[in-house]
């Protein structure tokens, strides 16, 4: 099978065992493997840097043991908070049912809150200990081809130039929107779900009150995540009419917090956004010298709780 791009010249050349394509946590974590098992590898990511903003907000017991197996474990236990409890409260703020693992079968606190970039940024430093890893940021995957005994990649810098990586393998880690899949055309099913919630950032915790709060309000149910480094999360539910752009307006931000926080306007935001809740699987996983990762071979609703792992 080959997938050509018409305008590509030669330019650079890495070879390789192993190509990833996307240094996001599960790039990151296959690079840390195949490092410390004595394989050349090589990640491109298209970003110029990591992702700096927080996202997945948990990260259980089995995620903490994968990082004990590439010996990141205590770097990464100073951005979490241990024994992260849920509760679910009513409109008036009565808790009416918690979840509360507190039992260490696999050697580690079963729900934990953690901050995403910093675990990141955790395992982007794990490689440098690995002489045949290498991280290439700006690099943007515009195609590839693949023969019998290796896969040819075709990079573009963000200064246009062009770059060729020979591989034995390619392992696309490259999202839920993943190029790789697209581009050989491997169906993605699953559903999309037609309610959105907006997640809100905020620094220098105003609350200061421990664990997830779940508050069932009708009217709009939110959630409120104290997280590692004085982190707040609120997560509102978007009401049918509502758009992204409307809520991040400062007036109708202000109103939302104003639910959850006594003065709105003294808040630090880090960040607002929409997310949208998918659940999908990739009809395939391995293409030939190809193989799929993460969320480019499957996503599903952060309701269900995966979190990080």
């Amino acid at each position: 099978m080959a997938i050509q791009h018409p305008d590509i010249q030669p330019a650079v050349n890495h070879s390789v065992q192993v190509a990833i394509a996307g240094a996001g946590p599960v790039g990151l974590m296959m690079a840390n493997y195949l490092g410390q098992m004595g394989i050349d590898v090589l990640v491109v990511e298209k970003l110029d840097k990591l992702i700096d903003y927080p996202r997945a907000i948990g990260i259980d017991d089995e995620a903490l043991r994968t990082m004990q197996s590439v010996g990141l474990v205590d770097d990464v236990l100073p951005h979490t908070t241990p024994w992260h409890a849920m509760r679910f409260l009513t409109p008036k703020g009565c808790c009416f049912a918690d979840i509360q693992p507190m039992t260490d079968e696999f050697g580690w606190p079963r729900r934990n809150a953690f901050i995403q970039p910093q675990v990141d940024a955790v395992m982007l430093e794990g490689v440098s200990r690995f002489p045949n890893v290498r991280c290439l940021f700006s690099r943007e995957l515009e195609a590839f081809s693949q023969q019998d005994d290796e896969v040819t990649l075709h990079l573009k810098t963000a200064e246009g130039q062009r770059e060729i990586v020979k591989a034995q393998w390619l392992v696309a880690c490259d999202g839920g929107a993943s190029f790789v899949r697209r581009t050989l055309n491997v169906p993605f099913e699953g559903k999309t779900a037609p309610n959105q919630w907006i997640v809100v950032d905020i620094a220098n915790d105003p609350l200061s009150t421990p664990h997830i709060y779940l508050c069932c309000d009708p009217v709009r149910p939110y959630v409120s995540a104290a997280l590692p480094h004085a982190v707040r999360r609120f997560e509102f539910m978007v009401m049918p009419g509502e758009t992204e752009e409307q809520l991040r307006e400062p007036q109708n931000m202000r109103k939302l917090l104003s639910k959850v926080l006594p003065n709105p306007d003294n808040v630090e935001l880090i960040r607002q956004r929409v997310y949208t809740h998918n659940a999908r699987l990739a009809q395939r996983f391995r293409i030939d010298r190809v193989l799929l990762a993460g969320d480019a071979a499957h996503i599903m609703p952060v309701w269900q709780g995966q979190g990080y792992n």
